[in-house]
């Protein structure tokens, strides 16, 4: 607006009528304050004033609150003239102080006018007609859209993909000013120092570039702080913009044939289970932090990881047997609770360790999974070696003393999770279908000492049939589970040893249920819905593992934005291609950071810029066991062998 036409006083228009020798009127305006602070003056005009304070008059005499009616006018400048503003009004400090409060916002870089016409002291004194004239603060410029070229800006307003090098246009609201230091200004803020320059500057759109490439599948934030000037005035509040760069452009690590990329991941992954596993009891441990507390789920994977190990030739044979003879006999006298292990023990001692509150006792499931690693071993193990033999024999012990009815908890129909002496059946929780579970009623059916009927598989696993889904998620059927089908070990930890391949019953085709659900998780990951940054084609999988905030089992419906390679990984059998191109893009893209001394480590979170350094036995296990599944069916062929799984299978009408 062009104020110049108008005729704007300073301070105070005196206006008074008065006969000849009358003395002047002696209350007269002394101060405008807004916050307590007089505004800046400028061309006879006050400046800047804020859009939502209040507007203070200070007098030099007490004011009549009667003598405020009608005689206050407040008016801003429209197109050609002054315009009535609504407010309401205050008298404080003893009536010497009128606090004028608009109705609503002022406007932005507007010309308003307060007069005082025909005020009154409280003692009949005159007060001066005065009128002050004021400019609110102007909008100063506004971003109207960041630009990175080669990213895409998701609906939450990150920006994914950003090429290292990326060059960033900023459009402002206004022409920016050339003439200024820019350095302090734009930044950009991130696993690495960077600086940023401008590139050139046209009116208002300003180019930047990093002067040193950023570094890959990494979080950075874009930054503009205050004080950027334009014409309508400086950048008033900090913009911050998060964005995240693509993975490496090159390969990071040697390619490799498909075949001894495998076979590395394999080894490598392996080693987790022999070079780290726990001196004294052969167990695995926990996580690489863990010290002596030994996992029983995640040893069960490392036997049958031995069993990879010697077929692959990363150990002897004599090496692997020695191995499996020193967790069988660590087992053997292992504290047991109606001979099912606990969910920890002590590597030294064989003593459970409390998995939580109450559950310092049997863990049912927990045992299942080393069962199915033992009979594997068993299978594996040839009876006409005197050494062998007395392993088989004692896994054969060990097996037939787990009472797998007395968990039905005074035979009701369904099994039940933990049991301790302590606290008997505290956590109360039943073993319920869908989830990773099934081998648990595989084997409880399939005992030959201690098993279960059909009818308990039925109303307590399968629920007579609530377990199913039946609804379509990606176009595709979820036969059975909760929606979407849950994390992907729900498809891993029964399948280690159990063929899914032609496995079937009443309930469901398992192999279909196990394709679909990881189809499913992978599509999730596609069109992350929830605009996490690092989901992609091939950067797919949720599954339980760490984060960034602990632990948790992510899947689409706990969805923390954490990709976990194991899920990925532990899914070729079900979905080879899509399995082999996310293992291709953790290792050659993002191995620099996901790969370390056992494989890849346990998840990466790219929205939180976070990358774990930690591995756990359940996560690497199925990795190297669901690979070879994938290869060779080693494992799924030594487990179907066993006649008593069959046995249990044929109980519970399975096809297989």
């Amino acid at each position: 607006m062009n104020i110049s036409k108008f005729y704007l006083p300073l301070f105070i228009l005196l206006l008074f009528s008065c006969k000849e020798n009358k003395e002047l009127p002696n209350i007269i305006l002394t101060d405008f304050l807004i916050d307590n602070s007089t505004p800046i003056v400028n061309s006879l005009v006050y400046q800047d004033i804020p859009l939502d304070k209040p507007l203070v008059f200070r007098f030099s005499g007490a004011i009549d609150a009667a003598s405020t009616q009608n005689n206050i006018k407040l008016s801003v400048m429209g197109q050609s003239a002054f315009e009535d503003v609504n407010f309401s009004l205050s008298l404080v400090s003893n009536n010497r102080e009128i606090i004028i409060y608009p109705d609503g916002l002022l406007q932005q870089n507007s010309i308003y006018r307060i007069e005082f016409v025909g005020l009154k002291g409280t003692n009949g004194e005159l007060v001066s007609h005065t009128e002050i004239t004021f400019q609110t603060i102007k909008s100063g410029v506004e971003i109207e859209s960041i630009d990175l070229f080669g990213s895409k800006r998701t609906s939450s307003g990150k920006y994914i993909d950003a090429y290292t090098s990326s060059i960033i246009v900023a459009r402002f609201s206004s022409v920016i000013d050339k003439n200024q230091n820019f350095e302090n200004i734009f930044k950009i803020e991130g696993n690495s120092s960077v600086k940023l320059e401008v590139e050139s500057i046209n009116e208002v759109f300003v180019f930047l570039k990093p002067t040193t490439p950023l570094d890959y599948f990494a979080k950075y934030q874009f930054i503009i702080e205050p004080g950027l000037k334009s014409e309508d005035g400086d950048l008033k509040e900090r913009v911050v913009i998060d964005f995240y760069t693509r993975a490496s452009e090159e390969d990071v690590f040697p390619r490799l044939p498909i075949d001894d990329l495998l076979t590395k991941v394999q080894e490598q992954t392996f080693r987790y289970f022999w070079d780290f596993a726990h001196p004294n009891s052969g167990m695995a441990r926990e996580r690489n932090t863990s010290g002596n507390l030994v996992t029983v789920g995640g040893s069960g994977f490392g036997v049958m990881a031995i069993l990879v190990g010697i077929e692959r030739g990363f150990i002897s044979r004599q090496q692997g047997i020695e191995r499996i003879s020193k967790i069988v006999n660590f087992l053997d006298n292992a504290d047991r609770f109606h001979g099912a292990w606990s969910h920890w023990i002590d590597g030294n001692t064989g003593r459970a360790l409390p998995f939580s509150e109450f559950d310092n006792g049997g863990d049912l499931v927990e045992t299942a999974l080393m069962i199915q690693g033992l009979l594997t071993a068993r299978q594996y193990l040839d009876d006409s070696n005197p050494l062998e033999k007395a392993i088989q024999e004692k896994i054969t012990k060990i097996w037939e003393e787990v009472e797998w009815s007395w968990y039905t908890r005074g035979n009701q129909d369904v099994l039940y999770w933990h049991w301790s002496p302590e606290h008997q059946w505290a956590m109360d929780l039943r073993i319920s279908g869908y989830n990773e579970s099934l081998i648990t009623y595989v084997l409880a059916a399939a005992s030959p000492t201690y098993p279960i009927s059909k009818r308990v598989y039925d109303s307590g696993w399968a629920r007579n049939g609530s377990m199913r889904n039946g609804n379509r998620f990606y176009n595709v059927e979820l036969p059975l589970g909760e929606d979407f089908g849950g994390p992907m070990f729900f498809s891993h930890y029964s399948f280690l040893g159990l063929d899914p391949r032609n496995l079937s019953d009443q309930y469901a085709d398992y192999w279909k249920q196990s394709k679909h659900h990881t189809y499913i998780n992978r599509m999730y990951s596609i069109t992350n819905p929830l605009d996490y940054a690092g989901y992609n084609e091939n950067s797919w999988g949720l599954t339980a593992s760490d984060n960034h905030e602990g632990y948790s089992a992510h899947s689409p419906l706990n969805d923390r934005g954490v990709i976990t390679p194991t899920a990925a990984l532990s899914s070729m059998p079900y979905l080879p291609t899509e399995s082999i191109k996310a293992l291709e893009f953790f290792y050659y893209k993002v191995g620099n950071k996901l790969w370390g001394d056992y494989g890849f480590y346990d998840a990466f979170n790219l929205t939180e810029n976070w990358f774990a350094d930690s591995y756990l036995a359940i996560d690497q296990g199925p990795i190297i066991l669901m690979i070879e599944n994938y290869r060779t069916a080693l494992l799924w062929d030594l487990f179907m062998k066993d006649e008593e799984v069959k046995a249990g299978l044929d109980k519970l009408n399975f096809s297989y």
